[in-house]
């Protein structure tokens, strides 16, 4: 490929969103803070772009659209249309010879690193700008031919139904999306959730808000369960606790995840211990500090490591929050968890 396509994680930093995508970036840039991040490497914007020239899939894409003509932003049975027919086109475009042999050397060099050949990663989109929602994440993928065809589904993600209708509606350009691929060793999650270095609902700076569950974070997004809930005084660190009952997890299986029962001595037990929520608060405060801004965290806790190298973070963005308002609830970390695993 003439373009550099594809970046290991530690080259890198804030100033590459519109190159590898937001969350890729951000990944990056952790890195460079020096936060427990997990290795990876990331397929840029240009990665897919180069995929489309290469292989004729944009001209024909561009093309089908224009056949479509205007009817399809008023039309959500001719978007379905629209989406499967595309998606269809990549299913049967396989990636060209030289990309995929760069996209395997990057991953087996990231196995080799581990001694682990086959390692399990996730492989998720990162885009260049902020379209919450729209495109897939795979977990646990193993093999390069399994690595080869997840990239390929996340970039046939953008278009997907909901991310057309997404584009048509703010004016976007319908027959491409700015997105990368970001391709990250699995951790082997004990818990996980999100950490909040503002509180969303009255905008108070002087604590932190965590939530969690036991197993991967896509247990939050799925709404089965009340998360345990952590307010932090990010000065004199006292915790707040609310433990709820948490009889459902997602777990790796291996080859893939699953939905399972939480065993009954984890159900009313908190998924963090002080030394995890201290040490948590106390990286984010930083992150806070080095962007001058409140952040919006995901947090993994590896059960295959020693703390504090056992608290890994998988994104840091700039936090939303509300005023105060009458009906302030836990509500708005589990509606800010669908979106980040989403994006």
């Amino acid at each position: 490929m003439a373009r550099k396509c594809i970046y290991v994680l530690d080259e890198l930093g804030q100033e590459h969103i519109e190159v590898v995508g937001r969350k890729c970036a951000s990944l990056g840039e952790m890195t460079r803070l020096g936060m427990h991040v997990p290795p990876g490497f990331a397929i840029s914007v240009d990665g897919l772009e180069a995929y489309m020239q290469m292989t004729g899939l944009g001209a024909r894409i561009a093309g089908y659209f224009a056949a479509k003509g205007g009817d399809i932003k008023r039309d959500v049975r001719s978007q379905i249309e629209a989406s499967l027919a595309v998606r269809e086109m990549m299913t049967e475009t396989p990636l060209p010879d030289e990309m995929a042999a760069e996209i395997v050397r990057n991953y087996e060099t990231l196995c080799a690193r581990f001694n682990a050949p086959d390692m399990a990663v996730a492989v998720r989109s990162s885009g260049a700008i902020s379209m919450p929602g729209q495109m897939e994440t795979y977990l646990c993928i193993r093999g390069a031919d399994q690595v080869l065809n997840a990239v390929r589904d996340v970039w046939k993600s953008t278009f997907n139904t909901r991310a057309i209708a997404f584009r048509l509606e703010k004016s976007m350009p319908v027959d491409k999306a700015p997105i990368g691929v970001g391709v990250i060793k699995m951790v082997n999650a004990k818990s996980a959730g999100v950490i909040l270095t503002v509180v969303p609902t009255t905008g108070d700076p002087a604590h932190a808000v965590i939530e969690g569950n036991w197993g991967l974070g896509e247990s939050m997004v799925s709404g089965e369960i009340t998360p345990d809930s952590f307010i932090v005084n990010k000065s004199t660190l006292t915790i707040e606790r609310k433990i709820s009952t948490k009889p459902r997890y997602v777990v790796s299986t291996g080859t893939g995840t699953a939905k399972a029962d939480v065993p009954d001595h984890l159900q009313n037990a908190a998924c963090l211990d002080d030394a995890e929520i201290i040490e948590l608060v106390r990286v984010a405060s930083n992150v806070e500090r080095h962007y001058g801004a409140p952040q919006d965290m995901e947090w993994v806790i590896d059960r295959d490591l020693p703390f504090p190298e056992n608290v890994i973070w998988v994104q840091a963005r700039g936090a939303k929050y509300f005023a105060p308002r009458e009906d302030a609830d836990s509500d708005y970390i589990v509606d800010q968890m669908a979106r980040l695993f989403r994006q």
